[in-house]
């Protein structure tokens, strides 16, 4: 309260933009150490990072396991679907020792294979398309007012595609998430141009 106060009054006696780097460093001084201390310092290494333009998922993570001579090796595996929302989908698999490295080959794996979708103008799929991919097959069709009737990992799919409207079916028993959202990917993938 008085810090501000004393900031009105710097400022009522001299008006000049010059001299605004002046006031700063005079109210700055006359703050408390008190209160200076328990400020919270920005760091700037969190600044730093630029936002990535995909949004992302992780469909599956999992934990397998390698025998070998002298015991077990764990290692993780990760399915991860990313896209931007606005047509451009990918789904990636990546493996490591640990998970935070297992989500960045994953990451990597997905940008490497994106597609890009053709949307009708209300981000909805042109025409019924199905696919099979492994052993999960899928049927991907239009559903006007209803919005995203999806489950599983295609769920995901059309939601970091911008897909909306839109109805999906999956006609295999696979519960496989990571062979599911490659077979939705693929659908995608064919689709044509809308007229």
């Amino acid at each position: 309260m008085e810090n501000e106060e004393i900031k009105k009054e710097i400022i009522a006696e001299e008006s000049a933009p010059e001299a605004q780097p002046v006031i700063e460093a005079v109210v700055a001084a006359a703050i408390p150490r008190e209160q200076k201390k328990n400020q919270r310092k920005s760091s700037p290494r969190r600044d730093a990072r630029p936002r990535s333009e995909f949004d992302q998922k992780i469909v599956s993570i999992r934990r397998v396991t390698r025998v070998v001579t002298g015991g077990r090796r764990f290692a993780f595996s990760v399915g991860i679907v990313i896209g931007d929302r606005k047509g451009r989908v990918g789904v990636g698999l990546g493996k490591a020792g640990d998970t935070p490295v297992a989500i960045d080959k994953a990451a990597r794996d997905a940008r490497k294979n994106m597609i890009k979708v053709n949307l009708t103008k209300n981000s909805s799929v042109p025409h019924e398309v199905n696919a099979k991919y492994s052993s999960s097959r899928i049927l991907i069709m239009r559903a006007p007012g209803k919005g995203i009737l999806a489950g599983s990992s295609v769920r995901t799919v059309l939601e970091l595609a911008g897909i909306r409207e839109v109805s999906a079916k999956i006609f295999s028993r696979s519960k496989n998430k990571i062979n599911n959202a490659k077979a939705a990917v693929k659908a995608l993938s064919k689709l044509k141009a809308p007229k």
